[in-house]
């Protein structure tokens, strides 16, 4: 991927972004016909949340090869992990109108654990023990 000045985008940088586009839209794949279609019954929100999860797949897939040029399946996994929860607190929080959680902290907190264990190694480095 080039920049708008011509420069190659890192592989990292890449790989994040389009995750989280991915993972926005999965989100409301599989979360917002709770709110907006749930009087429907559920094959209709499932049909509609698999034409979401369509996009999803259009951006994850090409996440996941770029980044597994430089990247362990591992660390693809935590990373989607990571992006996962930084997008549904807010979802959680803001379209759903909960509450925000000390758990949500205590579970981020656990995947910065899982973030350091896969990369302690480098990029690409998966290793065991």
């Amino acid at each position: 991927m080039i920049d708008s000045e011509g420069r190659v985008v890192p592989v990292l940088v890449q790989t994040v972004l389009l995750l989280i586009a991915s993972n926005v839209f999965m989100t409301n794949a599989w979360y917002a016909h709770l709110k907006e279609l749930n009087q429907k019954p559920w094959l209709y929100a499932a049909l509609a949340s698999w034409l979401v999860a369509l996009f999803e797949y259009m951006l994850q897939v090409p996440a996941n090869r770029v980044g597994h040029t430089q990247l362990s399946v591992g660390q693809l996994k935590i990373i989607q992990e990571v992006i996962s929860l930084s997008v549904f607190v807010p979802f959680a929080v803001f379209y759903f109108k909960e509450p925000l959680k000390l758990d949500y902290l205590l579970a981020a907190l656990c995947l910065c654990g899982a973030v350091f264990f896969v990369f302690r190694g480098g990029m690409g480095n998966a290793t065991m023990g």
